[in-house]
Order: structure tokens, then sequence, then C-alpha cells
């Protein structure tokens, strides 16, 4: 264990996209950051390296399979036992693809669930003494698909509906020294993969967004930011950073 005068943030799925915004901008703001990844190994060591170098012995990687329950605790107390003290989990891994109804499966309905509201709960309930000690915060990546059902996609809409029950769950238990609370993008990065969106269909998103166009990464990463630091009298809330897409979900 490592003495440290900075603080700590674990955040999961933090290789790429989101997540490497979240770690880029807590640490541009002081933390040390535990970058954990599952396959994204490459990613994440050069996430790593790229803040080492600004500023030595601040980052460190863990890979961690969230669909394991019993390396959960593992994977927390580790970050803890690193700098010898955890201030913020960001709950940010997650999954996303199809699941139509009446093709859905119980292996595609376990893997959501496990890994969008399961992980976070037990990640939460592992890192709550060490956070009880900094007085430090949690923060769910939720979904505006949580509050409104994307067709064709309903375990990973159930899953991010519960997520945000969690977060108000573990405001209200957690409290009064641990904070808890919610991002919820909109159309922040586009789908990869399977998913993968044609560009008439990104034009019919920004088309239903007020805003009128599409966001960043690095705009949760600021709404990280502010619940981190700013936010020392909210809990059990969800920010919503879509550009009013919710308003036309």
């Amino acid at each position: 264990m490592q003495k440290n005068s900075h603080k700590v943030a674990l955040i999961t799925g933090s290789a790429r996209r989101m997540g490497a915004a979240m770690a880029d901008k807590l640490h541009e703001n002081g933390f040390n950051i535990v970058i954990h990844y599952h396959a994204s190994h490459e990613d994440a060591e050069r996430l790593s390296a790229e803040l080492n170098k600004k500023r030595k012995h601040s980052a460190i990687t863990m890979r961690a399979d969230l669909q394991e329950i019993t390396s959960l605790e593992a994977l927390v107390n580790q970050a803890a036992e690193t700098w010898g003290r955890l201030d913020v989990l960001v709950n940010n891994a997650s999954r996303f693809y199809k699941t139509e109804v009446g093709e859905m499966t119980e292996y595609s309905w376990d893997e959501l669930i496990n890994t969008n509201l399961k992980a976070p709960l037990f990640l939460s309930q592992a890192a709550a003494p060490h956070l009880k000690k900094t007085n430090g915060c949690i923060i769910n990546i939720t979904d505006i698909h949580g509050e409104r059902p994307l067709r064709d996609y309903a375990v990973y809409s159930i899953s991010k509906a519960g997520l945000i029950m969690l977060t108000k769950q573990l405001a209200k238990e957690l409290g009064p020294e641990i904070r808890v609370n919610a991002i919820s993008p909109g159309a922040i990065v586009w789908p990869e993969g399977q998913n993968k969106l044609s560009e008439e269909s990104k034009k019919k998103i920004i088309e239903r967004t007020a805003l009128q166009r599409h966001g960043d990464p690095d705009m949760i990463a600021k709404a990280a930011l502010f619940l981190v630091q700013d936010a020392d009298f909210i809990t059990g809330q969800v920010l919503v950073v879509d550009g009013g897409r919710l308003l036309n979900a």
C-alpha cells in the first residue's frame, strides 16, 4: 500500500469512451485513478500510461469480469488498498444489445442484468465501508431509456430502470456519509459493433433532440466532476445529460 494525499476514484469500464473521459477529467482535477477493464487491455494500459506521464504513480489498471460476483469485492478492496483509500466509485461498465420480445433468452437476461445492475449493487456494497471513511460518493451511469423504453432493447431498458432505483435506494441507505447519484446520458456516444447505427438513424435521433446536436463524452465527464466535487447537498438524484432528447423520446 502506498501513502497517498490524492483522492482515489475507481471507474468501471474506463479504458474507452465515456469511462476514459471521466478518468481523464477526474485525474486532471487531482484524483488518482483505478482503470477497470475486462477485455480492453491495450486501451486500459494506454490510458494508464498517459495519465502516469502527466503525474507519476497516479493511475493503475485492474482487470475483472463483472459477471463473476466473487471478483467484485476483490476488485474494490484491491483498488482501496493501492493508495490506502477510496473516495469515488463510478459504475460505468455496461452492456447494450437487442433483446426483442419473442427472441430474448435467459442468457441475454443474465448477461445484461448482471453487468448493468447486479454488478453495480455488489460493487457499491463492497465499496461502502471504504467510502464511509472518506465521506465519498457513488455515481451510476444510467440511460434515458431507463425512463423511456427503447424498442427491441427490453432487457437493457429494464436493467437501466433498475439502476435508477438502485441509485435512490443506496442514497437512502448509505447516507449521511456517502452520496449516491446517477448520470443519464442521451446521444453521447454512438453504439458500436452489431448495434451500429446508420447515418439516417443518427440523423433522426438528433432531430428529436431539443438542442439539435450530438453530445460528447467530455459532457458526461464534466457532470461526473460536478457530482464528485460540487454537489455536497445532492444525493439520490439522476442528472440527465441528453441535450433535451428525453423530451421527445
